[in-house]
């Protein structure tokens, strides 16, 4: 096995914080949000796009919309493969470089319009919006776009918007969320003209197809090298380039994912991005819009489980009324009704706010992709209890019978890797904390460090006092206790004193962690993800009242059916705001850190008896990889014709 850089969790804890964006040029809603201030300027009035990027856009999705009609994801979902005319089909129209700009070849559209594509291609199959998503939302062209020189962009956008799949190669057998331990190397070369790369990548999502990928490589540091975690740009044709598998998995049975090998393959000096060391940087930048994709699909699969919901409790009759007159169904619908409303509220506020470009979104986009994630997940297990048996049973066996071919098992499977990839739920709660609580970090300074000695931790408290000073008195008192407050949005008025109110809240009860754990508070994983997820709903309340509102102001009669579902939303999301504070103080996190220690330990052994573990004697828990040719036959395949 590869010798893995031997890494401390001071030294991991460094490598992700030398990474992340530490400066704040632009406001951000969600960072005041956690601080006590409700900016409802920063959103409201409500972001629109029109004029000429709204009719190209519109033109674009009628196309597109008309195109879907003539896919049949049953075929995907059957074979465990895209066919290559659907994806011809996609790149005729365009849909390879959605927001590549003109000047390439792309069609230069908005991430709105882009986010709408990728729920129309989802709704025929979620495969096809991973293969777009993977592409442009991770792949070759957002890194560039935010970091390539315009020599690179030339050379590689057109190809891009042309239909070059690519893809985006960072994890490895034994790295995931911890890239410290990066082992895939990159050494310069000896005439100082390019880079060797070594290594293999895992779970490459479009590597089987892509002709272009992004890798991520480790440079050694020496004379005239920076070293670190570089992002390069491969040609997946290049010599020494293996794709040794290709993966399954529970869902998204289209999925072109992968094991790639890269033994001696050089890479040209001019295809690094950014610079040597950037690799981190570009990549956790590339996700601060990348990420809206799933969140695009999560709307879009609840906007499918509203429709299936609301039909088939119409048609199910039981007890001699149909299913959905109820109350136990009746509440189930009206949970995914509300929820797929504020899924999208979320959603298009995140996208047009990164259209607009005047806010960073950067806690935004990743409280859309961790809210999301998580509630499409419930959305989807609601919808197959409402739907029974036939919820449980596959489409074709469904078809089989002489019934409608309801896919609402395949959704739910499909649904499930939504709170994995891009980041797991768990480390979405990590990086949204750190980034929640970075004023206080920069305001406590030695507090906050667990080796800082006692004379460096009085010097910060003297400094922490002032902050405090002035930030804590402004968290007393706001415009959420004001009756009359926000009252423009009638109804939902209420609901946004309530947001005011509990941001203040928030960030007291942030500040009383502070104070209780100070540097050992990055160890109260439970009570950051709380302080997290009350957050998430917070902005999902705010992104929704706006919107109705912008909903009411535009159509009367529509406005009216938003003010309502936002309505229900909000005292839905009230209830599991309070739950929240609640478990702030009262919870098991300690006797449950206790009870995990022992069980790793081996203490409760005993009740594993009277099973049988099938998987024993399969293979390692992880792949005993080494550097070196490859043993195995490549399994790549293009989709299309090259493009060089």
């Amino acid at each position: 096995m590869v010798d893995q850089p031997k890494v401390t969790e001071k030294e991991a804890r460094a490598v992700a914080e030398e990474a992340r964006e530490s400066g704040w040029g632009k406001p951000s809603f969600a960072k005041e949000l956690y601080l006590g201030r409700f900016r409802l300027d920063l959103i409201h009035p409500y972001p629109r796009t029109g004029g000429e990027a709204g009719a190209k856009a519109e033109k674009f999705l009628a196309q597109l919309r008309e195109y879907c009609r003539t896919l049949d994801g049953s075929v995907i979902e059957r074979e465990a493969r895209i066919p290559d005319t659907y994806v011809k089909g996609l790149a005729e129209l365009g849909c390879f470089g959605i927001k590549i700009p003109e000047a390439y070849g792309g069609l230069g559209l908005t991430q709105v319009a882009y986010n709408q594509a990728l729920m129309l291609v989802g709704s025929v199959h979620s495969s096809l919006g991973v293969l777009l998503s993977a592409h442009q939302s991770i792949g070759v062209p957002e890194p560039l776009k935010l970091a390539g020189t315009p020599e690179q962009k030339a050379r590689f956008l057109p190809r891009c918007a042309k239909g070059a799949v690519t893809a985006f190669l960072l994890t490895e057998p034994d790295v995931g969320s911890d890239p410290a331990r990066l082992a895939t190397s990159a050494t310069p070369t000896e005439d100082g003209e390019a880079y060797e790369l070594d290594g293999v990548k895992l779970w490459t999502t479009n590597g089987v197809v892509a002709e272009l990928v992004v890798v991520m490589a480790r440079v050694p540091k020496s004379e005239g090298h920076r070293g670190g975690v570089t992002a390069f740009i491969v040609e997946m044709d290049t010599p020494g380039i293996t794709v040794e598998r290709r993966n399954s998995f529970m869902g998204l049975r289209g999925i072109e994912n992968g094991v790639t090998r890269f033994h001696k393959v050089r890479v040209p000096k001019e295809n690094v991005v950014g610079g040597e060391g950037q690799g981190l940087r570009i990549a956790l930048a590339t996700l601060n819009t990348g990420r809206l994709s799933i969140p695009a699909m999560c709307a879009g699969a609840g906007k499918w489980a509203l429709k299936i919901a609301r039909e088939w409790s119409a048609v199910r009759v039981q007890w001699g009324k149909p299913i959905g007159e109820h109350a136990a169904v009746a509440n189930k619908i009206s949970f995914i009704a509300a929820t797929t409303y504020a899924l999208e509220s979320v959603l298009d506020l995140s996208a047009h706010m990164a259209d607009e470009g005047r806010n960073d979104i950067r806690i935004e986009a990743a409280l859309a992709k961790l809210w999301s994630s998580e509630m499409a997940c419930k959305l989807g297990d609601e919808l197959m209890q409402i739907r029974g048996g036939r919820g449980y049973e596959t489409a074709e066996s469904l078809a089989a019978r002489g019934e409608r071919a309801v896919p609402v098992e395949q959704v739910v499977r499909d649904l499930r890797i939504n709170r994995i990839f891009e980041g797991s739920t768990e480390i979405m709660h990590l990086l949204i904390a750190r980034e929640a609580v970075d004023a206080h970090l920069s305001a406590a300074g030695a507090l906050a460090d667990t080796e800082a000695d006692l004379p460096a931790k009085a010097k910060a408290a003297a400094k922490a006092s002032g902050f405090y000073a002035r930030w804590l008195p402004q968290l007393v008192t706001g415009k959420g206790q004001s009756p009359a407050a926000f009252r423009e949005f009638g109804r939902l008025a209420p609901h946004l004193r309530y947001v005011e109110r509990t941001a203040r809240k928030l960030a007291r009860s942030t500040f009383y962690g502070m104070a209780r754990w100070q540097a050992g508070l990055e160890k109260r994983q439970g009570f950051l993800s709380r302080i997290v997820d009350i957050g998430a709903e917070l902005f999902a309340m705010s992104a929704s009242c706006v919107r109705a509102e912008m909903h009411r102001t535009e159509d009367a009669q529509q406005g009216a059916a938003a003010y309502e579902l936002a309505d229900v939303f909000c005292q839905q999301a009230r209830l599991r705001v309070e739950a929240l504070f609640d478990a702030l103080w009262s919870n098991t996190d300690d006797v449950d850190y206790r009870l995990a220690s022992r069980t790793l330990d081996g203490r409760y052994t005993w009740l594993e008896e009277g099973i049988f573990d099938t998987s024993e004697g399969t293979g390692p828990w992880i792949t005993d990889w080494r550097q070196g040719a490859s043993e195995e036959h490549s399994v790549a395949r293009r989709f299309l014709p090259s493009t060089r």
